[in-house]
């Protein structure tokens, strides 16, 4: 046993990534923008990944003044693009390798079972589930250079509470999200069980709603219902989602693997409001 007083147990030490490359994939917006923001102010170097040019180009106007930050387009469902976006990452991590790969690109459809196209299905599981086998696949031996017995390389993957509970809230059903989510979180267990030996450590973070352009009409218009199926009453805020993330991919969780971390304010284990918990007795 390591004597205590030998460690250095300080915040600055134990969350740092200062030095460590990342790539976020869904980088340009929402979840992904916030934790590639969160990143590069902890001293890391990030590289976002996104669909769509304008998207990348105005997320890497926010973001490089804060550090080291690349953009690439990339749909991360199309092998062709993932081969150019690993070319492209195995250049500019260098001998170092990459350190963090958060995969966070997703993709929903909601409609009655009865209007539930097989294409949509098809589309959001290939982006949720098998784009994510496949990017950490083909990452591997960037992943590899980096990883090390007491500093594991990190793949953290983006599930959501959705993938945890049968949501209600959106008032349309959203089949092929809530079974991609639901797949997603026990890949990353299947992932962290292969890759331990590699000292790769694969978690998720299941995120309830935060504000994003997947969930502004949602917040916008079910703000109150969302509220009050939380425990915590409200939505979540930026800090705690990076929060998060910087501990699964720093010092302080390098021995954290195949955990599914719920970041929802206690919704996928709420029913509600319950109006007797706030009359007084």
């Amino acid at each position: 046993m390591n004597d205590m007083n030998s460690q250095d147990l300080s915040v600055a030490s134990l969350f740092s990534v200062k030095g460590k490359t990342a790539l976020v994939t869904g980088g340009s917006s929402g979840l992904g923008l916030i934790m590639a923001e969160a990143l590069l102010r902890g001293g890391a170097r990030v590289m976002i990944a996104s669909r769509k040019q304008q998207r990348c180009d105005e997320a890497l106007a926010m973001l490089a003044p804060l550090g080291d930050c690349q953009a690439v387009v990339a749909d991360v469902t199309a092998a062709d693009h993932r081969q150019r976006l690993v070319q492209e990452l195995d250049s500019w991590c260098g001998e170092q390798g990459l350190n963090i790969l958060v995969n966070n690109a997703g993709a929903n459809w909601g409609a009655r079972i009865e209007d539930y196209p097989d294409e949509a299905f098809a589309k959001v599981m290939s982006t949720n589930v098998n784009a994510v086998f496949s990017l950490t696949r083909d990452l591997l031996p960037t992943l590899q250079r980096a990883a090390h017995e007491k500093d594991p390389a990190r793949v953290v993957n983006i599930g959501s509470m959705d993938g945890l509970h049968v949501p209600i809230v959106q008032r349309v059903p959203t089949f092929a999200y809530s079974a991609s989510k639901a797949a997603l979180h026990h890949l990353t267990r299947a992932l962290a069980v292969d890759l331990g030996a590699r000292h790769i450590t694969v978690n998720a973070v299941a995120p309830g709603f935060f504000q994003s352009r997947m969930t502004d009409y949602v917040l916008s218009e079910y703000g109150d219902d969302i509220a009050a199926d939380s425990p915590l009453g409200r939505a979540g805020q930026a800090e705690e989602i990076a929060g998060v993330l910087l501990y699964l991919v720093t010092r302080a969780g390098a021995y954290t693997t195949g955990a599914v971390v719920p970041v929802d304010g206690g919704t996928h284990i709420s029913k509600g409001s319950r109006p007797w918990m706030h009359e007084d007795v």
